[in-house]
């Protein structure tokens, strides 16, 4: 699969696929200072044309709120395929728990691309199945 790939910054180191793991690393387009409670959109310095049919989901990598201190705050962000415009440059909704300094560069996330839903409809019943598990949080303490 070939993904279209616009760097927004000369800087930035061009992105690459590691023989290890699915996802691929997205590193922050610009120094930044955050205090405590602070939210930014923390520019990724990319943008890309997705194959129809596909889109990326960004999150944090496992390291990046021990580095940094901050959170994503939609948790999974999603990137369509019609996000594709000159100006389309990805972002991060950045959250900060503490006091942190982000150099330009830094692994700061990483996005995987998916299928998109295929269509559903959607049919209403009385009853599901005769298997239960006994609703939510059901699976007990052990």
């Amino acid at each position: 699969m070939q993904l279209f790939i616009k760097y927004f910054d000369d800087e930035i180191t061009k992105i690459e696929k590691l023989a290890k793991g699915d996802w691929i690393d997205l590193r922050a387009a610009e120094d930044v200072e955050m205090k405590a409670g602070e939210f930014r959109y923390l520019r990724l310095g990319v943008g890309m044309i997705l194959p129809e049919g596909y889109e990326a989901h960004i999150a944090p990598r496992s390291s990046t709120f021990k580095n940094f201190g901050i959170i994503l705050t939609n948790s999974v962000g999603v990137v369509d395929n019609s996000y594709c415009g000159d100006a389309d440059e990805w972002k991060a909704p950045v959250y900060a728990l503490r006091d942190t300094h982000i150099k330009k560069n830094e692994r700061i996330c990483q996005f995987r691309i998916f299928a998109v839903q295929p269509p559903v409809t959607f049919e209403e019943c009385a009853t599901l199945s005769d298997t239960d598990r006994g609703g939510f949080g059901s699976t007990g303490v052990k």
